[in-house]
């Protein structure tokens, strides 16, 4: 993945504050998102994604995944309610000049969730991916689930369902951090940070009415610039917002700051080894 893909039409303005949405999504397309790239890859490849492939993505975010499998001539579509702002930039990646023609194959972007698709006559989809890595933020997989029973209708028969979890939490570095500065928030959450357990995906697949059909992990380490990065980068995940909510951003600056010291490298960069799983489930 080349540095231009990466940042293909983002372009480059907003105010400076962290708190601003825009901000969040810009830090978050141009920090934060690259991390999973070889997840992207893996999957892309064991799944042989090209020309012919029809991919709708879940909560596509600002879009990289759909630019990596778009370059390799798949069509894509991408979903996403979480932020207005990331969804942007999606469309600026994959839908440049006016959003008249996309940028790499057939790409679509829309604001809202798979059933906003429903009705609009589009071939079934013969491979849906859901990115977003379950298992930080209690719930999450209760929100998984309900984006699955939408997509599953719009994909055909035996079509590939991806989902992607945390690995044990001795090989990700930054689920260790994110779950110290993660207890910042606990008189409001309730209880700590959640840890991801080996039959999450498994389960999700479950209660979505889907059929199992492998999985992988891959080695995605997280590598900043320096720690002012980092930190951009991590809070722009939203991993951290019911810290924020329950101290103030400059608290949580501070602890996520003290949190990353052991990954800082002599250099001044960060580096945090982390290993994702992913699960190809099918529809029935």
């Amino acid at each position: 993945m080349t540095p231009t893909l990466v940042r293909h039409h983002l372009q480059h303005a907003g105010p400076a504050s962290r708190v601003d949405p825009r901000v969040r999504a810009r830090d978050w397309a141009e920090i934060q998102e690259r991390m999973l790239v070889p997840l992207h890859e893996a999957v892309h490849e064991r799944l042989e994604v090209g020309g012919g492939t029809r991919l709708l993505g879940l909560g596509c975010g600002s879009g990289l995944a759909l630019l990596t499998a778009a370059a390799r001539g798949a069509a894509v579509t991408g979903v996403d309610d979480s932020s207005p702002e990331r969804v942007r930039l999606a469309r600026e990646r994959l839908l440049p000049e006016g959003h008249a023609a996309p940028a790499r194959g057939d790409a679509r972007i829309v604001w809202g969730s798979p059933a906003d698709l429903a009705g609009t006559g589009a071939p079934a989809y013969d491979l849906v991916t859901a990115f977003e890595p379950v298992g930080a933020v209690t719930g999450d997989s209760d929100g998984l689930v309900g984006l699955l029973r939408e997509a599953v209708p719009l994909a055909r028969r035996g079509a590939a369902v991806v989902l992607v979890g945390w690995g044990p939490a001795e090989r990700c570095a930054t689920s260790a951090v994110l779950r110290a500065v993660g207890r910042l928030a606990e008189p409001v959450r309730g209880g700590g940070w959640p840890a991801a357990r080996r039959d999450d995906l498994e389960e999700i697949a479950a209660r979505a009415g889907l059929g199992l059909d492998g999985s992988g992990r891959v080695a995605c380490p997280f590598g900043y610039a320096d720690v002012e990065s980092a930190v951009r980068g991590l809070l722009s995940t939203g991993l951290l917002d019911a810290a924020v909510a329950a101290t103030d951003e400059v608290q949580v600056d501070k602890e996520l700051t003290e949190a990353l010291h052991p990954h800082r490298r002599r250099d001044g960069t960060v580096w945090m080894p982390n290993v994702f799983r992913y699960l190809i489930a099918r529809t029935r």
